[in-house]
């Protein structure tokens, strides 16, 4: 058993050394459209849908690695979003402070929320995350600070290290660029680590891992809280950038639509998340004309991609030339 672990932690630097070649390609065309997508695209509607590739990315951290299906990621985007608009315009906190304030309620909430349901397989666990995340709900609801159902508004979006002015449109724009850029390769250098070749056959065979000698539940809590660390980190940024936070981000349905940015992206995929959350809250935005029916529009694409793509985006592509993407 010993030999197998050792030889196990001995392999992964080598698979998660470096980007593979089409990951190389795929990231150079990523931050190629980041570069030029201010510049034929709304600023704002990139931001926001930056955040949500965070998010979505965080969330497939989770189940796509892990196999842990959280049916409540909405509360720690939420609770950063309101811990951080709270901080920049109550306690008068710098961005990248109110930000970070954000991230280690979401942090602190992960270890808690983690605990409780990692203890729990499948379905269990998935409902006790929604359980959980509606409890958060209505606390956001009733708590003084979140101002209830009109949320925080007007939150300073102020200057990063004291002089990098954010209500400068395009330099918000970059900060946030760069926000997710660090949050993106994070993901990408944890998943090809030995840390995340462990968590890899966690997914496949956990039984299998527990045999090898491997304290499973711990690197459970541990991908799970790195996850809602990542989840707070975009919520955080998201309230800077909309300069609100309200109840619409701890709602269960934030937690579904992530669900369906990761299914449409490619579940399980590096670049997949961000393509899935591109499209969906392009849809949003391009199609909020039509009302209701852009609900109906995502359900009818969900559908197609379920029967046709099931792999996602990015998970076809990466099907059709032979490597992981």
């Amino acid at each position: 058993m010993t030999t197998d672990v050792q030889m196990a932690s001995q392999a992964a630097p080598k698979l998660g050394s470096s980007f593979s070649g089409p990951e190389k390609v795929a990231l150079a065309i990523l931050v190629a459209l980041l570069v030029v997508a201010p510049f034929v695209a709304y600023p704002f509607f990139l931001m926001q849908a930056l955040c949500f590739a965070l998010f979505a990315c965080a969330f497939n951290l989770l189940v796509g690695y892990v196999g842990l299906l959280s049916f409540g990621h909405a509360m720690f985007m939420g609770l950063a979003s309101y811990v951080s608009a709270h901080a920049a315009k109550v306690w008068g906190l710098t961005p990248e402070f109110a930000i970070l304030t954000g991230v280690l309620s979401a942090s602190a909430l992960g270890v808690v929320v983690g605990a409780i349901a990692i203890r729990r397989q499948g379905i269990y666990f998935t409902m006790t995350t929604l359980a959980l995340s509606q409890m958060l709900f209505f606390f956001c609801l009733e708590a003084p600070f979140t101002h209830g159902e009109d949320g925080i508004q007007s939150v300073p979006q102020g200057k990063l290290l004291g002089f990098i002015d954010l209500s400068n449109q395009m330099t918000l724009y970059w900060f946030v660029v760069v926000v997710f850029l660090g949050g993106f390769l994070l993901i990408h250098r944890t998943i090809n680590s030995p840390f995340g070749e462990i968590l890899k056959a966690i997914r496949e065979n956990e039984p299998r891992a527990i045999s090898l000698g491997y304290r499973v539940e711990r690197y459970k809590l541990a991908a799970f809280v790195l996850s809602a660390g990542l989840a707070g980190l975009a919520g955080g940024t998201k309230a800077i950038v909309s300069q609100s936070a309200s109840l619409t981000d701890v709602h269960w349905s934030m937690s579904g639509e992530v669900v369906l940015m990761s299914l449409v992206g490619g579940l399980g995929t590096v670049f997949g998340p961000v393509a899935g959350a591109f499209t969906i809250i392009a849809m949003q935005n391009y199609l909020a004309g039509l009302g209701s029916w852009v609900t109906v529009i995502q359900g009818v694409i969900f559908v197609i991609c379920v029967l046709t793509f099931r792999r996602g985006i990015i998970g076809e592509i990466a099907r059709l030339i032979g490597k992981p993407l």
